[in-house]
């Protein structure tokens, strides 16, 4: 059995089969057998220490514009079969802003989709490089790695880490932003790093075309991502759009519309709807959290809840 970690207690998930045999027996006043099965070692908070995250962030629609929508038979495939946030919120409107939040904690007074705005603050790939963690961010369309502007249907206000000084004025980690041709390889041959962002070029991520187009390009890459080693051993994806077009919200700083979220991991429960209130920054949080990482600006907000619930269906089973 793996040690136990500092503030760690161990839980084990428990099969649809097994759980209700083990209520069963305690109903009918039976001691619960002692059980051996691999044990998952998850935070006091109730987030698993993921071997990988993987994130693709789409563009610009409301919740109930995917949500049943027949064009995208995929993604509510996948909303089904997985977790789905049913009340997840963007943090406000444009684009940018939204980029920014979920990789540093705040907007730091972004308002448009500037392409000189460039901030020296504290982001998440300081964060994961901090904790002995790698990182590399995909965007398709890109032309060359670190390329600063806009080419074809590449946008650099959908690359969130080119605005962060310390990314972009350092060669050695503005090189760890690439053109999604990358991506393939680095699946190919298990090099992709523990945190890996996607940002689909402005048509397959629906941002110009048409909800089934960028459906057919989730088919494409979410099953090849599932077929990998790093998201099957205790990895997740994170597919989720940037913005809806609305100003609904919640949790105090949030109003860029309901917009959804699917949560997709060999460790959280099938088939979930989590109507808890979420935003950017608890996606950011629930990284964070898993990593043991402080929180960045407003993800240490108590209005940013972690995630947590997709990730809790499991029974402490004491042996006693």
């Amino acid at each position: 059995m793996a040690p136990k970690r500092p503030g760690w207690r161990p839980l084990i998930r428990v099969s649809s089969i097994l759980l209700p045999l083990v209520l069963l027996i305690a109903a009918a006043g039976g001691s619960i057998p002692r059980v051996y099965l691999p044990m998952i070692f998850v935070p006091a908070n109730n987030v698993p220490s993921f071997s990988h995250v993987f994130i693709i962030i789409m563009e610009n629609h409301e919740y109930d514009q995917i949500i049943g929508d027949p064009a995208a038979p995929y993604f509510n495939r996948l909303a089904q079969q997985y977790g789905l946030a049913t009340s997840y919120y963007a943090i406000r409107h444009p684009s940018l802003p939204n980029y920014i939040a979920l990789t540093s904690g705040d907007t730091y007074s972004i308002t448009n989709d500037c392409t000189n705005c460039f901030r020296d603050v504290p982001n998440i790939a300081d964060q994961i490089e901090g904790v002995g963690k790698s990182w590399r961010a995909y965007m398709e369309g890109m032309p060359s790695p670190c390329f600063v502007g806009d080419q074809g249907r590449y946008r650099q206000r959908h690359n969130p880490f080119i605005y962060y000084d310390n990314i972009r004025l350092n060669p050695t980690r503005c090189n760890k932003i690439v053109p999604f041709t990358q991506f393939a390889q680095d699946l190919d041959t298990d090099m992709v790093p523990n945190y890996v962002w996607i940002t689909p070029h402005m048509c397959n991520d629906l941002h110009d075309c048409s909800l089934d187009v960028g459906d057919a390009w989730l088919q494409t890459w979410v099953p090849q991502i599932l077929a990998s080693p790093a998201w099957q051993q205790n990895g997740v994806l994170f597919i989720i759009f940037d913005e809806g077009n609305t100003r609904a919200g919640c949790c105090t700083n949030a109003a860029g519309g309901q917009i959804a979220t699917i949560v997709i991991s060999p460790l959280s429960v099938p088939s979930y709807r989590s109507a808890t209130a979420y935003t950017h920054y608890s996606l950011l949080r629930t990284i964070e959290d898993a990593w043991d990482m402080p929180h960045l600006a407003n993800a240490g907000c108590d209005c940013a809840a972690p995630m947590s619930d997709f990730f809790t269906a499991a029974v402490q089973l004491t042996g006693r």
